[in-house]
């Protein structure tokens, strides 16, 4: 479930994204992911139980220690969790698939090279997108026009003004 208009559905309606193992160094994969997606318009809510026990935030967000404590959080602010983004081993992924059905995401994604069939099959038994072995930040770039964010050459000519990004 990874073609290209179910990459683009997803992108497009989830704008809140939970991201599990994300991490507050910001050479990391997890870090790095989560900043190219709030500075393109999403909100980010950090899952980690780490920062989370210190009352910590990353990227500005209140950190929590669960993807359930989390939606808890911001249903309490009338807003709801789109989508889970995994930054974890293929081995914890069970317990977080239950989460997002449990709190009702409409997608479980699974960065590169995370892979757990059981816990997708029952994510999508339940009615969520699944997204295996795909980095969102890539994806979004690749499908939204941002690969330029890292530093690569499209080589499309645009009259358009780039957007400076606030950071």
């Amino acid at each position: 479930m990874s073609d290209i208009q179910t990459l683009r559905t997803v992108l497009a309606e989830c704008s809140t994204i939970a991201v599990v193992g994300l991490s507050p160094q910001w050479h990391r994969p997890s870090f790095f992911a989560a900043k190219y997606m709030q500075s393109h318009g999403y909100h980010i809510v950090p899952v980690n139980p780490v920062v989370a026990r210190e009352n910590g935030e990353i990227l500005g967000e209140r950190c929590f220690a669960s993807v359930t404590e989390a939606a808890a959080a911001l249903a309490a602010q009338g807003r709801k969790i789109d989508m889970v983004d995994c930054f974890r081993k293929s081995e914890d992924i069970p317990p977080l698939a239950d989460e997002a059905i449990a709190i009702g995401a409409k997608c479980l994604w699974l960065q590169l090279g995370i892979f757990n069939e059981a816990a997708a099959q029952k994510a999508r038994h339940a009615g969520l997108t699944v997204i295996e072995d795909r980095c969102v930040k890539i994806e979004h770039a690749r499908l939204f026009g941002g690969l330029n964010w890292a530093g690569v050459n499209t080589r499309v000519i645009s009259a358009k003004r780039p957007h400076v990004l606030p950071y």
